[in-house]
């Protein structure tokens, strides 16, 4: 009991195979690692723990080249310690103290899969969970890109301020109505979510661009993923955390320029990569992994 490597008491313990590959990039001249993942791994734990990582919050040994859950839990939660008010009064170190309980609970829930609800309205409206906390504490912006086009005043008057939660249950309410012109709310509001099933809109995408700081770092939520995002002269970009590309040192990036996927890999200095020429001059993974 109490040996070295054991799981403290009272968390799960880590599913098998819970460990990741350390990718290794030059960031802004710095050796610094990003940690990668292998089908659907926990993607909000790796994205918040890559800026993390970009940030130069969390240090790895230089040879790290695998990590497991555990020690990422362990920095992430060193790091919201770390936000710990220097102010010392009552006050904020109370709000201090509820935040760091209210964050214990959610943090076994990054590795499964964190239950965040979007809003139609602007890239970072979310309704408040205690979800949110993390990213709060952390100082991490979180966006989306599913918005309703202001142009389309009667998606606008179906959808409203309305949370996706919200407005599922309104298309199911609405459809069993008398009132025929709330029956016809309902089915523009369902045409609305159909058309946008990307969970990303040209409106969204053209708001997200106008809203993420220059060099910022944030999370990015769609589809139930997470990604590290980073908006770089103007331009958004993904951090590539597939393993499928653990070796290829030219693919870190991944633009996010338009709504239907099409996109193109760059290096770390945000230069079209060659890694993965029409030629396939170095072997481009399977088909599966670029789907991610």
């Amino acid at each position: 009991p109490g040996a070295a490597g054991e799981p403290p008491r009272g968390q799960p313990p880590a599913r098998e195979g819970d460990f990741y590959c350390v990718k290794w990039i030059s960031w802004k001249g710095e050796r610094t690692p990003v940690i990668t993942q292998s089908e659907n791994g926990p993607c909000p734990l790796l994205a918040i723990i890559n800026v993390l990582l970009l940030r130069w919050k969390v240090k790895l040994p230089p040879q790290k080249e695998v990590i497991a859950a555990e020690e990422l839990m362990a920095h992430l939660g060193n790091c919201i310690l770390a936000t710990q008010p220097r102010d010392t009064s009552e006050g904020l170190q109370l709000n201090f103290q509820q935040n760091i309980n209210d964050t214990m609970t959610v943090l076994p829930k990054l590795s499964t899969g964190l239950d965040v609800n979007v809003r139609f309205t602007g890239v970072s409206d979310f309704e408040y969970t205690p979800e949110c906390i993390v990213f709060d504490l952390l100082n991490i912006p979180l966006y989306h890109g599913w918005l309703v086009d202001p142009q389309s005043p009667e998606q606008v008057q179906a959808v409203g301020k309305l949370s996706y939660n919200q407005l599922v249950e309104k298309i199911i309410t609405c459809k069993q109505a008398s009132d025929s012109s709330l029956v016809s709310e309902g089915l523009v509001a369902e045409q609305f979510l159909e058309s946008t099933a990307s969970q990303l809109t040209f409106h969204g995408l053209c708001e997200l661009t106008a809203r993420a700081r220059e060099g910022e770092l944030g999370v990015f939520f769609r589809n139930n993923h997470f990604s590290t995002i980073i908006k770089h002269k103007g331009h958004l970009y993904l951090l590539v955390t597939d393993q499928g590309f653990l070796q290829e040192e030219g693919v870190v990036w991944e633009s996010l320029h338009s709504v239907d996927g099409d996109s193109c890999f760059c290096d770390t200095d945000f230069h079209l990569s060659h890694a993965l020429g029409k030629d396939g001059a170095t072997a481009a993974p399977p088909d599966h992994r670029l789907q991610q």
